[in-house]
């Protein structure tokens, strides 16, 4: 197959990718930049660009819990429909492998998310019932994942009654240990995080990704960007904070405060990431609150919130594909693009109105 068309392209993983006019050559499940002599066979397409990321989604899960492999394929078609080719599910209770198999978006898996008892959603996480035991267990899931474990870094912890508030899990001599072990099997670790008071205890670990983050200060978003380490936002869960607290206010007040604290802050909170320089990735947290294939809203509010058209295609795109080990558009890489009738550097959300998705040169998804 032969496009042509503006794209955005990287000569090489190194370089910034930059807008290009150019025609491209698919195939064999790679694109390559090819002669423009070859132009007048190719077909004409608006804008190609990499398929988006949802770095933070939960494939295998739904407001109701675990579900099956039939309604699994629902969510990957919902996923891949909405300009998504790379999802990395974050945690699931379930084996959601069979994702893989379907022309759906290409899966990297997390296994399942590690607490303590009753200090998380009942059901979802592998329960430990001694933190010594963390850094074994922290390696037990390297193995059966494909590079990431997910810690539940903080949540309510309800035995203070009336006084009780988000809370860290663990102990910080236990989670270096726990990452470290990660990281001599080649596996990073990406950690649920709300609250200000865990965050420390992340970054003396090592961690590699901070989900949510909404507690990050400023001296702590600086000491983020130093070292590399990825925030995954996720803007939509932030926005259900209120609606947390409102639930929890009558006989969880502190908390709720806490809560409350962090929805009035959300949008200064997010433009002090990005004026800190910290690597933002983009991720819906669907399977719960958020259904699959909502990224639309995802991109609106990074839009609303302050993000610029241009730093919202980065990060949907080869930004976040980067950080997770997959290449952008670039020669020989993957074919997992989508081809746009808009430019999505004046409307980021149309990204997620694609006209045509391909993953490995294969059209797997094309607007009716």
């Amino acid at each position: 197959m032969l496009i042509t068309g503006a794209g955005l392209w990287a000569d090489d993983d190194l370089v910034r990718p930059r807008w290009v006019r150019g025609t491209w050559s698919v195939d064999n499940g790679t694109i390559r930049r090819v002669s423009e002599e070859l132009r007048d066979r190719a077909r004409l397409v608006g804008f190609i660009v990499a398929g988006m990321v949802d770095a933070h989604c939960h494939i295998g899960l739904s407001v109701d819990g675990p579900v099956t492999v039939a309604e699994m394929a629902r969510q990957a078609a919902d996923t891949v429909a909405s300009g998504v080719t790379l999802v990395r599910d974050c945690g699931v209770p379930v084996d959601n492998s069979a994702v893989k198999s379907l022309h759906g978006p290409r899966l990297i898996r997390c296994g399942r998310h590690i607490a303590l008892p009753k200090r998380y959603i009942r059901g979802i996480p592998i329960n430990v019932e001694d933190q010594q035991a963390l850094p074994g267990v922290v390696a037990a899931e390297a193995a059966r994942s494909d590079g990431w474990v997910k810690l539940v870094g903080d949540w309510i912890d309800r035995s203070r009654g009336g006084d009780s508030d988000l809370m860290p899990l663990w102990e910080t001599p236990v989670l270096v240990d726990a990452v470290a072990a990660a990281h001599e099997r080649g596996v990073r670790v990406a950690v649920h995080a709300f609250s200000h008071r865990v965050i420390d205890s992340l970054i003396e670990a090592g961690v590699d990704d901070i989900e949510h983050g909404s507690g990050i200060d400023s001296d702590q978003a600086a000491e983020i960007a130093a070292r590399g380490i990825a925030v995954t936002p996720t803007l939509r869960q932030v926005e259900l904070f209120a609606d947390f607290a409102e639930q929890a206010g009558a006989k969880y007040p502190v908390y709720a405060a806490t809560m409350n604290g962090m929805y009035a802050r959300r949008r200064e909170h997010f433009q002090m990431l990005m004026d800190a320089g910290v690597l933002l990735l983009m991720g819906t947290d669907s399977g719960g609150y958020q259904v699959h294939g909502s990224i639309t809203g995802e991109l609106s509010l990074w839009s609303q919130w302050g993000a610029s058209p241009g730093f919202i295609v980065d990060a949907a795109t080869w930004l976040s594909r980067r950080f997770l080990g997959s290449a952008g558009l670039g020669d020989g890489a993957a074919a997992d693009f989508l081809v746009l009738d808009e430019d999505p550097t004046q409307d980021p959300a149309s990204l997620a109105r694609p006209r045509s998705v391909y993953v490995g040169g294969e059209c797997v998804w094309q607007r009716p």
